[in-house]
């Protein structure tokens, strides 16, 4: 599965192969019925103001144009922390893609542990989950992750992600490209977050954010990054990293042996070699993989045959029941950290805070 995976992202990404121009060509007549349909739900959305379900608290949708990992998990994290501290008694609501257990899917455990003592409720009817956190968890905001094209949800702020290392999905729509609907939707954003915006050069973040303009009317731009925190095991134990302080042998690159199943794992291996990590190698799983005893086992094998533990992203960790034997096994945890336009992004939910249910 994963190399169907693999060969697919470079077909769609324009890379020689046999018989890839005709492939493409498929690929891109099967886009455009899509595309349509995409456009008439949102075009009958549009016009009909009735099919928009408000419930009574103030809902910031969370989401992207493109399939794949934009960081949405820790943007949520940083936006629930940044309402939790002022009392605004926030609530995460979300479909739930892939749930493992009763315990929700991988996205809820991790939000669980950057998140504590937040309601999240899971259920493909939002409204349905929006309602449930309001009564029973007296919620006073709400976060709608991966919100954008589930609209039927009324939201008072829309934050688009937008991954600076491959932001417009290779600029066709789902099979021919990653997007999700035609970039014209991106008018419906009231703000636009380049993630990652630390991999790329001033000269690429220029560009895309022209073609962000191109799109849609925003106030300002917002750029994020994602810095590599603490390390955390099975146990729960956290174990932060050193940025600056102590000896050059204490941050001297250690050697891992690394394994994910997100969308965007060159993101993931880009953010361990800027945390100081030798990374001998990358595993690939595909994005939402669930981890059998025998999958572990098999990358436990090969970081013990290199001498050196292995590592992983939180959102793996938490689908990982067992530690394997002998080899050390840590996530490594990342934290949003808004790197221009915070003042703006403040401002936006700044706004939201007197309309929040039970706050003065």
């Amino acid at each position: 599965m994963l190399q169907k995976q693999k060969k697919y992202f470079e077909l769609i990404a324009g890379q020689p192969m046999p018989g890839g121009r005709l492939l493409r060509f498929f690929l891109r007549a099967a886009s455009v019925p899509y595309s349509i349909a995409v456009r008439f739900r949102n075009g009958w959305i549009d016009r009909r103001p009735g099919s928009v379900t408000r419930v009574g608290v103030p809902v910031i949708s969370v989401g992207n144009v493109t399939t794949g990992g934009t960081g949405k998990t820790p943007v949520v994290a940083f936006l629930v922390n940044w309402l939790a501290e002022r009392s605004l008694r926030p609530g995460i609501v979300s479909r739930g893609y892939r749930s493992l257990s009763a315990e929700g899917n991988d996205e809820k455990r991790v939000l669980a542990a950057l998140c504590p003592d937040v309601p999240h409720v899971q259920n493909r009817d939002r409204i349905k989950a929006a309602r449930e956190c309001i009564s029973k968890f007296d919620a006073g905001i709400l976060v709608a992750d991966d919100g954008f094209q589930h609209r039927r949800l009324g939201r008072d702020l829309d934050i688009v992600l937008v991954d600076a290392l491959n932001p417009w999905g290779h600029g066709f729509v789902l099979p021919r490209g990653l997007l999700r609907e035609p970039l014209s939707g991106l008018e419906r954003a009231d703000l636009v977050v380049l993630t990652r915006a630390d991999q790329v050069s001033a000269d690429r973040r220029e560009e895309i954010w022209k073609e962000a303009h191109r799109w849609c009317v925003l106030p300002g731009e917002v750029e994020i990054c994602f810095e590599p925190d603490e390390l955390i095991d099975l146990d729960g134990a956290r174990t932060p990293l050193l940025t600056g302080e102590g000896s050059a042998e204490d941050r001297s690159p250690r050697r891992v042996f690394a394994f994910c199943g997100i969308g965007n794992p060159e993101g993931f291996r880009r953010t361990l070699e800027a945390a100081g990590f030798d990374v001998v190698d990358l595993v690939e799983f595909p994005d939402h993989y669930h981890f059998s005893e025998a999958d572990v086992n098999v990358v436990a094998e090969l970081a013990r045959a290199a001498g050196c533990g292995l590592i992983t992203t939180l959102k793996d960790l938490v689908k990982i029941e067992q530690a394997p034997l002998g080899v050390s096994l840590h996530a490594l945890n990342i934290r949003a950290r808004v790197s221009r336009g915070g003042e703006l992004l403040t401002e936006r939910l700044e706004q939201l805070a007197p309309q929040c249910q039970g706050t003065t």
